[in-house]
């Protein structure tokens, strides 16, 4: 296993870069921050790896038979050929450090803050050229809306910089990463990963099959008001449908559904080194609604499975169909237009939540930063029982495929 710090003189030497272009830096400070970022990241991983992968589980087990290997008759295609001219586009310097072999444990090591040092190749460093070569992977890969969602992050990420007095050594459009997992191929399995805050996309293809999770989305802030992207504004749709959802439920149905009254803090539970986490059914089960109301939540699941290609998107949401009736639907905070809440779409083949965030990269502008706000946002997708990463799927491939290092 490739140990991940040893690149930190390449980290150095951008955090160079960007001093002498802000002038915002001392080298005594940057070097500083690298220190404590790397300490941090190290110790993150640490705990975070501490247990070999199991998967999202309801009980400490994962329910099987769940998963198969299988022809969805939607090709992967474009994006193995995307993927081949983007790494094709890289120096033999770079691919050294963005390939990696297909059942990594580089896959799991991703994170949302901004602190975190990554591996692969950085937008900041790459050509224009390789930068058209890795939208060209990502188009491929994903859908309009999903290829513009990753983009507006991206932007956002420049605003944050903007609002703390153009700091772009901490913040910035280009400050994401790509790793590719294994080969290309239209038989074998790999995938690719895109890295940064606020954005994380695991995109596993094995033949025609695509798992494209754990997704983290968010932004802080989420809607530009000022500056170079003035007017950018993301996950409107799904904060809207998620309130939209909670007030079409009957007085019983949204009882069930309401885990916790009040939202003063964080509540995800899935979000980076939490593979393995435990947590159980919870809210109001989906199985108990009308028609109607299991017609919304279907909706509001494809607001984030549809951030995948059409094609692959379509076969997941057959998947989310048939375990509609084994959907629970759960909310945390108020439920009134304007109120701060959480809220979380559970069953054995997918988990979905949405929360309003504390401040934190703009906490000094906060009217109260000890509440979290609709101007901070995350949002995460997995595929509980062992799939995210595709792993259900490799392990069932190397079943058949004996596979050897």
């Amino acid at each position: 296993m490739r140990n991940r710090f040893l690149p930190v003189t390449a980290f150095s030497l951008l955090i160079g870069l960007l001093y002498h272009r802000t002038g915002a830096w001392t080298q005594q400070q940057s070097g500083d921050m690298l220190q404590r970022f790397t300490t941090m990241s190290r110790q993150a991983e640490e705990r975070g790896l501490a247990q070999a992968f199991k998967g999202i589980t309801t009980n400490g087990t994962a329910e099987t038979g769940l998963f198969s290997i299988r022809s969805t008759g939607v090709s992967t295609e474009p994006a193995r050929k995307a993927a081949d001219l983007f790494l094709t586009s890289l120096t033999a310097d770079q691919r050294k450090k963005t390939v990696f072999p297909v059942d990594d444990p580089e896959w799991r090591k991703w994170m949302n803050q901004h602190f975190y040092i990554r591996q692969g190749v950085s937008f900041l460093e790459m050509s224009e050229a390789q930068r058209n070569a890795a939208f060209g992977m990502l188009k491929a890969s994903l859908s309009a809306r999903g290829l513009q969602l990753t983009r507006d992050i991206m932007k956002l990420n420049e605003t944050l910089g903007e609002l703390n007095k153009n700091d772009f050594v901490q913040y910035g459009e280009w400050r994401y990463h790509i790793t590719v997992m294994g080969t290309p191929s239209e038989k074998e399995p790999w995938g690719w990963q895109i890295d940064g805050h606020h954005l994380i996309v695991n995109y596993f293809v094995l033949g025609d099959q695509v798992v494209m999770s754990p997704v983290f989305t968010g932004s802080e802030p989420v809607i530009a008001t000022t500056g170079k992207y003035k007017g950018v504004s993301i996950l409107q749709q799904e904060q809207a449908g998620g309130l939209e959802l909670i007030r079409s439920l009957s007085e019983e149905q949204r009882k069930k559904a309401l885990i916790q009254v009040s939202k003063t803090g964080n509540n995800n539970v899935g979000e980076a080194f939490k593979d393995n986490v435990v947590l159980d059914y919870a809210g109001s089960r989906v199985s108990d609604w009308n028609d109607k109301q299991k017609q919304s939540l279907v909706a509001l699941v494809h607001r984030y499975v549809g951030n995948m290609d059409d094609g692959h998107a379509k076969v997941k949401m057959e998947e989310v169909k048939r375990h509609l009736d084994r959907t629970w639907f759960a909310w945390i905070g108020a439920t009134e237009p304007g109120s701060v809440f959480y809220y979380r779409i559970h069953s054995p083949v997918i988990l979905i939540e949405f929360d309003h965030q504390l401040p934190v990269g703009t906490r000094h502008l906060s009217a109260n930063p000890r509440m979290p706000d609709k101007d901070h946002i995350h949002t995460v997708v997995r595929t509980p029982n062992g799939n995210d990463y595709g792993k259900d799927l490799l392990r069932l491939h190397y079943l058949k495929h004996p596979h050897s290092n």
